[in-house]
C-alpha cells in the first residue's frame, strides 16, 4: 500500500500538483508501521493482480478505506491505485464496493477530502462539493475538495 500511494503521487501530473507538492505529500514511501496504525481504524478494499506475482504474493493494484471508529464514520481516508493500472475501473470498483458495504452498515452518508485529481471520480458517483479545502504539508499548500453524498434512501440491491 506504502508503494502504491508514493507511486500514485508521484505520478500526477505536474499540471495538478507541482513537483514540489508532489514531494511534501509523499517525500518517500511510508512504513508498514504507519499503514497498519491508519488502517486500524478503518475498513479496506484491495484489488489484486494474481497473474503478477511479487515477493511470492500477487500484486495490489489498488486500495481504499473509510474510516469506522471515530466522529467522522464514513470518512473516505484514501483511494490510490497503480500507475500502470489507472484508467481500468478500478478506483470506480473500489468505491462501489464501500458504498455498498457502507449501505449495509447503514451510514448515513460519505464525506471525502477529493483532491484535483479524484474530484471527478466522486461527482460521478453523486458526491457534491461541500467547499474548497486546504491542507499544509511541508511547507506546501494542497487544494482540494471537502465532497459529501447522501445514503439514506439508497437501496443495497
Amino acid at each position: 500500500m506504502s508503494r502504491i500511494f508514493h507511486e500514485a503521487i508521484g505520478q500526477i501530473d505536474d499540471g495538478l500538483y507541482t513537483p514540489e507538492q508532489k514531494s511534501a505529500w509523499s517525500p518517500k514511501p511510508r512504513s508498514a508501521y504507519h499503514w497498519h496504525k491508519r488502517l486500524t481504524r478503518s475498513r479496506a478494499w484491495l484489488v489484486v493482480d494474481e497473474a503478477i506475482i511479487e515477493a511470492s504474493r500477487p500484486i495490489c493494484c489498488g486500495f481504499i478505506n473509510v474510516e469506522t471508529h471515530f466522529k467522522s464514520r464514513g470518512y473516505i481516508d484514501s483511494l490510490y491505485v497503480r500507475p500502470d493500472y489507472q484508467h481500468l475501473g478500478i478506483a470506480h470498483r473500489l468505491y462501489l464496493a464501500l458504498e455498498q458495504w457502507s449501505l449495509g452498515q447503514e451510514y448515513p452518508n460519505l464525506t471525502v477530502d477529493a483532491s484535483l485529481l479524484s474530484k471527478h471520480l466522486f461527482l460521478t458517483h453523486g458526491f457534491t462539493v461541500q467547499h474548497r479545502s486546504y491542507q499544509e504539508k511541508s511547507g506546501q499548500v494542497f487544494m482540494g475538495f471537502l465532497m459529501s453524498k447522501t445514503l439514506k434512501g439508497l437501496t443495497t440491491s
